[in-house]
């Protein structure tokens, strides 16, 4: 069996209250991307796991732990192909992790699992349970509580990854240091962008891009700076971090706005470019 993992965007991240154990809550909305890791699982002897990129071919990797987190003897082949860059924001080892739950789902891993699945998902990374639903979602608590949108627009993305890799970690670290107002549900940026999605509703969308990490890590990374400054100056409208970086995107109702910007874009080649759009997926048609 072959399991497409796509990346994803946040349209909005609030990081709220940190909890008793070091975990955050948030409230998100993130929508998944057509650009796709690639998992590719049969049936073996004994465990292997192979990985095109030999920095993530260990046993560290988020599909070796989600494999492991069903069944630590369970002996099956799997090679991934990466296409989606690491550390980045882009939720590309959450979404292998989930790519591997999805195939166990689905049968390929030739046997049934009593499991509590988010609960397995959860354990695995806070965007794990996200990429199960294969929409777009809102995104609540430490990540185990998803509303999914159902079908997405047709609009497009320019995704830009800096020469550079912003831990996660850190990026908290930043955000703890800081004092921050306490924010209701009933008055959050994400509930509300959560609405105009699924009208939807581009321009509010737009509008309403919010991401609590972004300032923070464009003041103190001068790469993803000068990415968001490159964006702006080639026509994007508006320029957001991408999870909690180093990625950075912009949204357009059509490719060829997306193409124009990407054509204008004055960064060197260690600059990533993705081109791509939301991704749509078969069990929301």
């Amino acid at each position: 069996m072959k399991i497409a993992c796509p990346a994803k965007i946040n349209l909005t991240l609030e990081i709220l209250n940190r909890r008793d154990d070091g975990y955050h809550n948030v409230r998100s909305v993130m929508v998944p991307l057509a650009l796709y890791d690639e998992l590719e699982i049969g049936p073996a002897a004994s465990f292997s796991f192979r990985c095109d990129d030999p920095a993530l071919e260990n046993q560290d990797n988020l599909v070796v732990r989600a494999v492991r987190a069903l069944d630590p003897a369970l002996n099956v082949a799997i090679s991934l192909s990466k296409r989606i860059p690491s550390q980045a924001g882009l939720g590309g080892g959450s979404s292998d992790a989930a790519g591997v739950l999805r195939a166990a789902l689905q049968g390929a891993l030739a046997r049934s699992f009593k499991v509590d699945w988010v609960s397995v998902a959860r354990s695995l990374g806070s965007d794990v349970p996200f990429f199960l639903v294969e929409s777009g979602a809102l995104v609540e608590g430490t990540g185990e509580r998803v509303t999914a949108t159902g079908s997405l627009p047709d609009w497009h993305v320019l995704a830009i990854t800096p020469p550079v890799a912003v831990p996660t970690a850190a990026a908290y670290a930043k955000l703890d240091a800081l004092r921050r107002p306490a924010r209701s549900r009933n008055d959050s940026v994400s509930i509300r962008m959560l609405a105009a999605l699924q009208r939807a509703d581009f321009r509010t969308v737009l509008e309403l891009l919010s991401n609590d990490f972004h300032d923070a890590i464009a003041e103190s990374t001068p790469e993803v700076a000068g990415a968001i400054d490159a964006m702006r100056r080639a026509g994007a409208r508006r320029v957001l971090l991408a999870g909690s970086g180093s990625s950075v995107f912009t949204l357009a109702r059509d490719a060829s706005t997306i193409a124009a910007i990407a054509d204008r874009l004055n960064l060197d080649d260690r600059y990533r470019r993705i081109v791509t759009h939301f991704a749509r997926s078969d069990a929301w048609r």
